[in-house]
């Protein structure tokens, strides 16, 4: 059985940046091989985990839905060598990119080939940490309906707790089982304020902790720097990260 983690939140509150985190708490406290899965259309993970890619699975579907009629390979063949050649191959850590969403047309077919061919690679990894945008889509489409662990970044304005609700209540809405879901304040200056607290409080969202916005992660992007390698003690965001990890995964 694989532990399977995933990672959704508005643009711009440092989800990417926590999913990395979280990938580099497993490796440190010996759970690997990872498989990190960056779902966002946005795909960035790799240049958090510093990881370079080159081929997303969204290729392998747009190619084997242009294949009709073409013989000479079985798609279901053609996809899994796809598969295997977007799987960025790291040092405990592997990295498949997902793509853009889907295009025009009709895409069932080449998604229910992804799909089983996906499931069967996942299996490979004990450990998986998915990288969602907010809608989700290839969650709904795509990846396996069951998530052991699921956490909702968001920073503490408005905007970003509205969209974190409706994530939180999308999770329930695609049928996704959870066991373990939790809100993740990113980002934050200063205290949190009461009128946050309570609209976490009103929609029943369960606070995993707060993380400080952290000049240092900044610092780390501008130089190209990936943000997972660094260490708590140069950095408050990724000490706070770590103790929600500790809290939440053991």
């Amino acid at each position: 059985m694989s532990l399977i983690i995933g990672m959704a939140g508005k643009g711009g509150t440092g989800k990417t940046t926590m999913a990395g985190l979280a990938i580099k708490y497993l490796v440190q406290t010996g759970r690997t091989p990872v498989l990190a899965v960056d779902a966002d259309s946005n795909a960035n993970l790799g240049d958090v985990l510093g990881l370079a890619w080159e081929h997303t699975l969204s290729e392998a579907r747009e190619e084997m839905k242009s294949s009709v009629g073409d013989v000479s390979i079985t798609k279901d063949v053609l996809i899994e060598m796809r598969t295997q050649e977007a799987i960025v191959e790291g040092d405990q850590i592997d990295l498949v990119v997902m793509g853009k969403p889907e295009g025009a047309g009709c895409y069932c077919a080449a998604n229910s080939v992804l799909a089983a061919v996906l499931e069967k690679a996942l299996q490979n990894y004990p450990y998986q940490v998915i990288d969602n945008e907010a809608g989700m889509e290839h969650i709904s489409r795509l990846t396996a309906r069951y998530m052991d662990v699921f956490y909702v970044v968001t920073d503490a304005s408005r905007r970003g707790l509205t969209a974190a609700t409706r994530i939180w209540q999308l999770v329930d809405e695609l049928k996704i089982t959870v066991p373990n879901k939790y809100l993740i304040l990113n980002r934050v200056r200063g205290e949190v304020s009461p009128e946050v607290l309570d609209i976490i409080a009103k929609e029943k969202m369960n606070l995993a902790g707060v993380v400080p916005d952290d000049l240092t992660i900044y610092e780390a992007d501008q130089k190209a720097q990936p943000s997972s390698l660094l260490q708590p003690g140069a950095s408050p965001a990724v000490a706070a990260a770590q103790a929600i990890f500790k809290k939440t995964l053991g």
